[in-house]
């Protein structure tokens, strides 16, 4: 885990991590509403060139229905960032949000509770990854 949230090193290259991500999460009740390719918009947007890099939105249905029912705020939690790039080595690293650091700061211990259970499960996604 890093500082702020989940952290594995996979034994395969991004493209093999990108597509094999979203399985992941969706054993898990994820599902990927948004991808972001930091790679080609910084590009485009700023002519430089860094490794490859997204980031993926990720929403458990579920969850987000009752942390919305907890507190309408709650969306500035949603979706769970998960982020892949290329390693130094070639080898992907897939991070993922600890959504208990945003659920703490919004003061709602019924929200710190649900983050706890989504952070689990980010995490189970995370070790069947790595």
């Amino acid at each position: 885990m890093t500082t702020s949230g989940l952290r594995t090193t996979m034994a395969v290259g991004f493209d093999e991590a990108l597509a094999r991500v979203p399985v992941a999460l969706a054993a898990e009740g994820f599902g990927v509403l948004s991808e972001i390719d930091v790679q080609a918009t910084l590009a485009k947007k700023l002519g430089v060139d860094i490794r490859r890099y997204r980031i993926l939105g990720a929403c458990n249905p579920p969850f987000a229905h009752a942390a919305l029912g907890i507190d309408l705020e709650a969306g500035l939690m949603m979706p769970c960032n998960v982020v892949v790039y290329e390693g130094d080595d070639g080898k992907a690293v897939v991070l993922a949000v600890d959504p208990t650091k945003s659920a703490a700061a919004l003061g709602d211990p019924r929200l710190v509770e649900l983050a706890i259970a989504v952070r689990d499960r980010l995490g189970r996604v995370l070790a069947a990854l790595g």
